[in-house]
């Protein structure tokens, strides 16, 4: 999968360069959950049906982030996991537009004759409540009219489960009040956090359960506090464990900003500096303060004694 970067307005040699008949699913897809894998999926089978490349055309920073509109405190899907995600459900070309001020007052209609024409995209996939434009003004139905009929919309319907649509908003309020189950369903996958291991306060060593201090790649979305299941990727090995996502309530007062600590089972190799892959499998317990060293051990290892028995790790 090629990653091209495009700015507003595009420069004609850079439209130059990239146009193609290609059929292209258009969307902000943070999350890539099941709803937005039906778009992805949906233009990707279209493109093979047509004999011509399928793309994806996306921005960033997030238009919500940019315009400091609602809630949105991080990703669900940064650039890099985004860009693994989709290499691997058959896209051949990522569009990831700049997403500013400036683009954020673009009509409809100068987005698609200055962004979308100009490549040729053929046919343009997108969600059932697709907007774009200055203020949302644009939906699928002006898409295809300003198409000019050398572009087709499809518009994929809402994917539903259990009778709800699928949606990000869900996801991150499943996350966000421990509800992994939920998060995972609909994501069709396990959540997971990407960071680097660094050097954290060393505590857990002194109480039996050395810990790999994960440093945030990114602006993920936090999940509840906690202590969760994880699988972890590191190189070519997969490894398990247990996770404290929070702020050690038992050893600090008025923390705030949270750590994540990871026990690996059966491990003991140097890590700092390296990059792991967390997968959360499975939200065990919320984090709570322990009235003594000896009884936050005692949990820690019926913790740790759960999370073998979610991921089918020997006891």
């Amino acid at each position: 999968m090629r990653t091209v970067t495009l700015s507003y307005p595009m420069p004609p040699e850079t439209a130059a360069e990239w146009a193609q008949p290609q059929v292209a699913a258009l969307g902000q897809f943070d999350g890539l959950h099941r709803g937005h894998a039906s778009v992805i999926t949906s233009a990707v089978a279209l493109a093979r049906r047509q004999g011509v490349p399928a793309a994806v055309m996306t921005f960033h920073p997030h238009p919500k982030d940019v315009m400091g509109k609602g809630d949105y405190d991080g990703y669900l899907t940064p650039p890099k996991d985004k860009q693994e995600l989709l290499s691997g459900m058959g896209v051949d070309i990522l569009y990831i537009i700049d997403f500013n001020e400036q683009l954020s007052r673009v009509s409809p209609q100068d987005f698609v004759s200055i962004m979308l024409l100009p490549l040729q995209i053929i046919t343009a996939v997108v969600g059932f409540d697709f907007r774009f434009g200055y203020l949302g003004e644009g939906d699928a139905d002006m898409l295809r009219e300003l198409g000019l009929g050398a572009m087709s919309v499809e518009t994929v319907p809402p994917f539903l489960l259990d009778g709800e649509k699928v949606s990000s908003s869900g996801i991150r309020k499943s996350l966000q009040s421990g509800d992994l189950a939920l998060a995972n369903s609909w994501f069709g996958r396990c959540y997971h956090l990407r960071g680097i291991v660094g050097h954290g306060e060393k505590r857990g060593r002194t109480i039996g359960f050395p810990t790999a201090n994960l440093q945030l790649e990114d602006r993920y979305v936090i999940p509840a506090k906690g202590v969760y299941a994880v699988k972890v990727f590191f190189k070519e090995e997969v490894l398990y464990g247990v996770m404290n996502v929070g702020v050690k309530p038992t050893f600090h007062d008025g923390m705030v900003a949270p750590s994540f600590e990871v026990h690996l089972f059966d491990f003991a190799a140097d890590i700092y500096g390296q990059e792991l892959t967390v997968e959360l499998e499975g939200f065990i317990r919320p984090e709570r303060k322990f009235e003594s060293i000896d009884a936050l051990i005692s949990q820690i290892s019926k913790d740790a004694e759960t999370a073998k028995v979610l991921l089918g790790y020997p006891s």
